[in-house]
């Protein structure tokens, strides 16, 4: 490829409204253009890293065994009303009707779909195991887009879904995909981990994302440095202390805390540490056609509420914050001062696994002003029901027992669920077994975010002048640089014998001959991120010498001209 024949559209500046550096740098690399709220033009040179991300990922599932089809982006209405979740999905679902007022849904994922297509053509054991995968666009309508490719509306997104006669077969299934995974990462050249995850709104058992690792993630990612231990937040089991709770040392005292609220400003106060305060949460269930429930959550004043935890608490499946008016009709005071001792009404009360095991802790008093010291299980209240209702910390023990928790930003890019039948029941995807039986299928499903990556192995790949692509989904793998391509025939016509050499070798090369002056050739490469760069120059070859610079290279290296091709080929092949 020629520059001038290509098109290259950078930035000096990011628009305003770029918030984080991959969102800043695509825009200022033309990789990007902005449609709408969420809504992108990928450019050329944005299209060309979309296609290499595709292009491995093709490589890996068909080598997988999974089978390349492609479903509709608009949905019948019909089929999501199946599994219920047209209902349930919420405004994220893009929902539209057709001229004749029929409802359809703009696809957020395809479960629904692939699901009809295998239910309606497999009717045999002997036709299982299958998976079938598409590369297609998804719209999910977020309620504040954001950070470029990162949170958009519309994406392109690789979705699988396995299909087998049970659980050990879809169990299967899933490590296939699950090493498929791992060997797509491993040719992206990003340095990723894979952890244990909940299912979240897809359903299904067992999951795993897969995350870039990178400062500015937003997820964050537990981890065992001693051993294979691995999850994210949501799923990082905090384990119960392991000694026993101490017996009660202090009487249970009624202290004034003036204008203290906050554990943080109690603990101050009262000088004491913030380990020995606990914090009350109020969540409320609502009960069809029954009075609300309003339970009282308790954690150690220094830890946080894991909500996808509290979900799972029995009872608490579809809780909400309790309003101001129920906490005050409950507890008879306001926020901050709400405790286990003496509510209004009664309650339910979960304690945290931590919590479980103090003694002489201090908690609100269910008075403005007021908070108990030295309060005690089975002496002063009930002993409670235990969860795990908290975020783990650094430090926690591993609940492989292998040693302690490290945490550390990732970007989820990659998630695989084992689904088991949470489709194939409502939608009645069987087939007959060797007696003529039939059988619900066990499903799997496996998504990639294609257009995510790009922002994600920016995230991770950055300097001060721009990308640092990683070789194997850069736009192209080599610039070459002329000074003077347009007024130099020596120049010129050894840029053109090493472009053929590298063309003929295999090379994604780009050869600028836009006469521009080097300062801002080099700027516009190292922005758009090539990570190899080989300068011809006329004082360099009346040495017989070229200038290679790799883009993580502090400066740059001297190769005899004869030599070049050869040393590209190595670099490109380590």
């Amino acid at each position: 490829m020629r520059a001038s024949r290509f098109f290259i559209s950078t930035l000096k500046e990011a628009p305003s409204d770029a918030e984080i550096i991959s969102h800043k740098l695509m825009m200022r690399a033309g990789m990007i253009k902005r449609l709408g709220s969420g809504i992108y033009t990928y450019m050329p040179m944005g299209l060309r890293v979309i296609r290499k991300v595709e292009n491995i990922i093709r490589e890996e599932m068909n080598h997988a065994g999974a089978v390349e089809l492609l479903m509709p982006v608009v949905q019948p209405a019909e089929l999501w009303q199946e599994t219920g979740r047209w209902e349930k999905m919420g405004p994220e679902l893009m929902r539209v009707k057709d001229r004749h007022g029929r409802d359809y849904a703009i696809q957020p994922t395809s479960e629904e779909v692939i699901t009809d297509v295998v239910r309606s053509e497999i009717k045999s054991y002997r036709q299982l195991p299958i998976n079938f995968y598409h590369i297609q666009t998804k719209f999910r309508d977020e309620r504040r887009p954001r950070f470029g490719l990162m949170r958009g509306r519309e994406f392109t997104m690789k979705d699988a879904y396995s299909f087998d006669r049970d659980v050990e077969g879809m169990q299967r299934s899933y490590k296939i995909m699950y090493d498929a995974y791992v060997k797509i990462f491993d040719r992206f050249g990003l340095q990723f981990r894979a952890v244990a995850a909940d299912n979240g709104a897809i359903g299904g058992s067992g999951s795993h994302e897969f995350h870039v690792i990178a400062d500015t993630g937003e997820d964050a990612l537990v981890y065992c440095p001693g051993s294979d231990y691995a999850a994210n937040m949501e799923a990082a089991e905090a384990l119960a202390p392991a000694t026993p709770r101490a017996p009660a040392a202090q009487a249970l005292t009624k202290t004034p805390t003036p204008g203290k609220a906050r554990c943080e400003d109690v603990a101050e106060l009262l000088g004491l540490p913030l380990s020995q305060t606990v914090k009350s949460i109020v969540l409320t269930v609502d009960k069809e056609g029954a009075d609300k429930e309003v339970w009282l959550l308790l954690l150690r004043g220094d830890h946080e509420l894991n909500e996808v935890k509290a979900n799972k608490v029995p009872g608490l499946g579809a809780y909400r914050f309790a309003s101001e008016g129920e906490i005050m009709e409950w507890f008879g005071t306001k926020p901050g001062y709400l405790g286990p001792i003496g509510t209004k009404k009664p309650v339910k009360v979960v304690a945290d696994r931590t919590v479980a095991n103090m003694s002489d802790f201090v908690c609100g008093a269910n008075e403005e002003d007021f908070h108990f010291t030295g309060a005690n299980w089975g002496r002063d209240l009930p002993e409670p029901f235990v969860a795990d209702l908290r975020n783990v910390v650094a430090g926690d023990p591993s609940p492989d027992g292998q040693g302690k928790l490290a945490i550390q930003r990732g970007i989820e890019v990659g998630h695989v669920f084992q689904l088991g039948t949470r489709y194939s029941e409502d939608m009645k995807a069987t087939y007959l077994d060797e007696t003529g039986k039939p059988q619900l299928m066990q499903m799997g499903c496996y998504g990639i975010g294609v257009t995510r990556i790009l922002g994600a192995a920016i995230e991770q790949n950055f300097d001060d002048k721009g990308i640092i692509w990683p070789t194997a989904i850069a736009p192209f793998e080599v610039v070459l640089c002329p000074m003077g391509y347009d007024r130099n025939e020596t120049v010129r016509m050894e840029t053109d014998r090493l472009y053929d050499v590298l063309l003929a070798a295999g090379v994604d090369v780009i050869l600028d001959d836009r006469g521009e002056r080097p300062g801002v050739m080099f700027a516009d490469w190292e922005l758009i991120g090539v990570p190899h760069r080989i300068v011809i120059g006329d004082r360099g070859l009346k040495e017989g010498k070229l200038e290679y610079q790799g883009r993580r290279d502090t400066a740059a290296t001297a190769v005899a001209v004869a030599e070049m091709a050869k040393f590209i080929k190595a670099r490109l092949a380590a």
